[in-house]
């Protein structure tokens, strides 16, 4: 019995063993395979740099529709949004109180000029009497005198008459230049006078428009460094044209030109206001539409990556750097500008320097992988900068 059980006992044994072998080669055949992915070799190119920067878009000239007498409102001529020439009725304040005024003031000045005839025949009549010693002089002063204070009066008369006829001009409101009408506040009937506080529209020229877009204090500095002059001024004049981005995302076909900036900081914001001047023959941009400015900026020579090579962590850009014995680590990277797909940058690598191209979101710092050579000048023919 004790034989059979030695037996047993070293057949379960060698059983064992060879069950532990085979689970440590069955471990083995799983152990993680090394990744195999698509490695760049960083080198110098000519890149043109765009930076976009929010705008918002104003006619050349903006004007307040504000009335200059006060009354009712009687008609209004046009719609919002509405396109108008110079000259075309806008709106009609009720207008009779002014021709009653005119009247009056016609009726005055006829009075007036009956006084002023009197006068004049009374001094007629007078002259040749003091010539003669037939009067005293006085009497003929006196009559002068009236003559003179009816004519007096005829001038207030016609003075008035004028005003009333001006009134009744300004009752009817009419364009003062081409443009679209903005929003009116009013309805008719609306009581509406010269100390009314929102003004009947805005009438917006918008033949060429404005873009007004702001710059950090960062980008200011950039921008000074950039461009060749002893004044602002003189650096915008040699700024390359701008191109504005549509709400859309589609590019607006024109260019346009910076022209001014203004010389302080916003104590709010931290950034300076620029401006730049867009045509707009065709009516395509408004008054009130957003967009972007996108200005360029052509680098003679500096290094390119494509976007797909990096990865974002707390607000900063990073690429994976191959080493030695082929692991990689994480590296951050500054930008200075971006064309399309590429990133131009400024610090963190440099020509010669080998990173990973894509399936960066699998890594982490020190892992080894067995790079695959990929050639930058082919994936820049591919998708050009």
């Amino acid at each position: 019995m004790r034989k059979y059980l030695s037996t047993v006992g070293l057949i379960l044994s060698v059983s064992a063993g060879l069950q532990s072998c085979h689970s440590s080669e069955g471990n083995a055949g799983y152990a993680m395979p090394t990744p195999s992915l698509p490695v760049i070799t960083l080198s110098n190119y000519p890149f043109t740099s765009y930076q976009e920067y929010s705008a918002s878009l104003e006619g050349s000239k903006d004007v307040e529709i504000r009335p200059q007498v006060n009354g009712y409102l009687d008609k209004i001529f046009v719609d919002e949004g509405a396109q108008v020439r110079k000259g075309q009725p806008l709106f009609q304040i009720n207008d009779r109180p002014y021709r009653e005024a005119l009247n009056n003031a016609k009726a005055a000045l006829a009075a007036a000029k009956a006084n002023l005839a009197s006068a004049e025949i009374n001094v007629n009549k007078l002259t040749p009497l003091v010539q003669n010693n037939v009067v005293s002089p006085v009497q003929l002063k006196s009559a002068q005198a009236l003559y003179d204070a009816n004519a007096a009066s005829v001038a207030q008369a016609q003075a008035q008459v004028a005003n009333a006829e001006i009134n009744i001009g300004y009752s009817l409101i009419k364009a003062p230049m081409d443009g679209f009408i903005g929003r009116i506040p009013f309805k008719t009937g609306s009581l509406v006078g010269v100390s009314t506080t929102d003004p009947l529209t805005t009438l917006s020229e918008i033949k060429d428009v404005r873009a007004y877009f702001s710059l950090s204090e960062t980008d200011f500095l950039k921008f000074k460094k950039q461009y060749s002059g002893n004044t602002v001024a003189e650096k915008i004049k040699q700024m390359p044209p701008v191109e504005l981005i549509l709400a859309d995302n589609s590019v607006y076909p024109e260019k346009g030109k910076v022209e001014i900036v203004s010389g302080q900081f916003s104590n709010g914001t931290g950034s300076i206001p620029f401006r730049a001047s867009f045509p707009n023959h065709s009516g395509v941009l408004r008054s009130g539409n957003t967009g972007k400015i996108r200005i360029s900026s052509v680098v003679p020579s500096g290094i390119v990556i494509p976007q797909e090579a990096t990865f974002e962590l707390q607000d900063k850009v990073f690429v994976f750097l191959l080493g030695d014995s082929n692991k990689v680590s994480s590296v951050p990277i500054d930008i200075s500008g971006r064309s399309g797909n590429y990133y131009l940058v400024d610090r963190g690598v440099k020509a010669g320097d080998r990173i990973v191209y894509s399936g960066v979101d699998r890594l982490r710092d020190g892992a080894v992988i067995q790079p695959q050579p990929m050639a930058l000048d082919s994936l820049i023919k591919a998708r050009p900068l």
